[in-house]
C-alpha cells in the first residue's frame, strides 16, 4: 500500500484534487491514523499570510540548552557551521541532522523550534548552516545552491565515523529539503545503516517549477525578499573574494531564475539556469530512496506547486510517505492550537523521527 494522504480536505475536494496530483490511494494507513490532523489557524487560511505569519512569528524556547558551535570541512578549503545540541551521552541517543531553506540560517524559527522538540524528547540535533549561510561567508570560496547535496552527506559522513552516533536522521525544509531529498536518491542502496531515515518539509524538489511560480505576480513578495537576499550576499563575497567574484551588473536582476542564469550557473559551473534547475532538483533521484522518507507539503504553497508532487517517482515509492495538507502556506503549517502543538509540522517531523528510532522513546 502507498504511503500519500491528503489532510483536511472534504470527499468532494479530494476527488478533484485527485485529479491533479494522483494519489492511488486516499485511505488512511495504520500508521498514519495517529497523525493529529491540520486544523490551521483560523486567522491564517490565506498562504500567504500564513507564511509570512510563520517568517515573524515570535517565539521562546527556553527548554533548548545553549548550542556548540562546530565547524565541518566538507570539501578541501570549506567548511561549514554548525550548532549542535548533544544529549549527555550522544552515542545512547539518535541524532537529528536539520537543514534550512534558501536565505535561511541555523537560527531560522523553525530550526530552532524542531531543535527544542526533538532535544526534549531525547535527540540530539545538529542544526546546520549551509554554506555561506549563518554569517560564514569567510569559510568557503565558493557560492551555496539547490546541488550541493554532497555537504549534508559529508557532515553525517563524520558524525558516523568521527563521532560513531548510531542512529542519523536528515530534515531539510524547502531549498534544504532538495538537498536532502537529492542525497536520499544519491544514496539510494548505498546508504549506510546509521541513516534512519529522510524528512523534507515544502521541497524545492523542481527547482524550475519554483522559480516560475515566483515569477508569479501573487508572489512579488518572495522574490523581492529572495533576490534581495542573494544580492547582499553576493556584494559580501565580492567584498571577501574580489579576485573570484567580480560582479558587476547585479543591478538588472529582479528574479531568482535570473540571478541563476547570470549568478549562479557563472560561478557554480553550470550552462545557465536552466541546466543547474536541471542537474541540482531532487525530482530525477527521487524514485531511488530506500529510506524511509517523509515528505510533508500543503495544497496552498505559494511557491512550491502541488504539481512538483504529481510524479510516479513519488507516487510509486513504497519508502516514501507523501502528507499534503489543504492549508498550510510555505513551510509554516500554524494551526489552531496554542503551545506545543501550534506549529503542527515540527511535531509531525518529531513523531516520524521517535516512530523509526530505536534509542529515542
Amino acid at each position: 500500500m502507498i504511503k500519500k494522504v491528503i489532510l483536511g480536505a472534504s470527499r468532494a475536494e479530494i476527488k478533484e484534487l485527485a485529479q491533479a496530483v494522483e494519489l492511488r490511494d486516499q485511505r488512511r494507513l495504520p500508521t498514519m491514523d495517529a497523525m493529529k490532523e491540520f486544523v490551521p489557524s483560523r486567522w491564517l487560511r490565506n498562504p500567504h499570510a500564513m507564511t509570512i505569519a510563520a517568517t515573524f512569528w515570535r517565539r521562546k524556547y527556553s527548554r533548548l540548552p545553549a548550542s556548540t558551535s562546530r565547524l565541518f570541512e566538507v570539501e578541501p578549503g570549506t567548511q561549514v557551521r554548525s550548532e549542535c545540541h548533544l544529549q549527555e551521552n550522544p552515542r545512547d541517543h539518535a541524532t537529528i541532522v536539520l537543514l534550512h531553506g534558501l536565505e535561511g540560517s541555523s537560527e531560522s524559527g523553525y530550526m530552532l523550534g524542531i531543535a527544542e522538540k526533538a532535544w526534549v524528547s531525547g535527540f540530539n540535533v545538529v542544526r546546520l548552516n549551509q554554506r555561506n549561510c549563518g554569517g560564514t561567508e569567510r569559510l568557503t570560496q565558493t557560492l551555496y545552491h539547490s546541488g550541493l547535496s554532497g555537504d549534508i552527506r559529508s557532515v553525517i559522513s563524520e558524525l558516523i565515523e568521527r563521532d560513531q552516533l548510531p542512529e542519523i536522521f536528515a530534515v531539510g525544509f524547502s531549498m534544504g529539503g532538495n538537498l536532502v531529498l537529492k542525497m536520499a536518491g544519491e544514496l539510494a542502496d548505498s546508504a549506510p545503516p546509521q541513516i534512519r531515515g529522510f524528512i523534507a518539509v515544502a521541497p524545492a524538489l523542481d527547482l524550475a517549477a519554483c522559480a516560475d511560480a515566483l515569477d508569479e505576480s501573487r508572489n512579488f513578495v518572495y522574490q523581492r525578499h529572495f533576490v534581495r537576499g542573494l544580492k547582499r550576499r553576493m556584494r559580501l563575497k565580492t567584498g571577501l573574494f574580489p579576485h573570484i567574484f567580480p560582479v558587476d551588473g547585479m543591478r538588472n536582476i529582479q528574479s531568482v531564475r535570473e540571478f541563476d542564469e547570470f549568478i549562479t550557473a557563472r560561478f557554480c559551473g553550470f550552462a545557465g539556469a536552466d541546466d543547474y534547475y536541471k542537474r541540482s532538483s531532487a525530482l530525477q533521484l527521487v524514485a531511488q530512496i530506500r529510506k524511509p522518507c517523509m515528505i510533508l507539503t500543503s495544497l496552498d504553497d505559494p511557491f512550491v506547486p502541488i504539481s512538483s508532487f504529481n510524479n510516479p517517482a513519488i507516487r510509486d515509492n513504497p519508502c516514501i510517505e507523501l502528507i499534503i495538507t489543504k492549508h498550510g502556506g510555505h513551510c509554516a503549517f500554524i494551526s489552531n492550537e496554542r503551545g506545543d502543538a501550534r506549529f503542527w509540522a515540527e511535531n509531525r517531523v518529531v513523531e516520524f523521527c521517535l516512530r523509526r528510532s530505536t534509542l529515542t522513546h
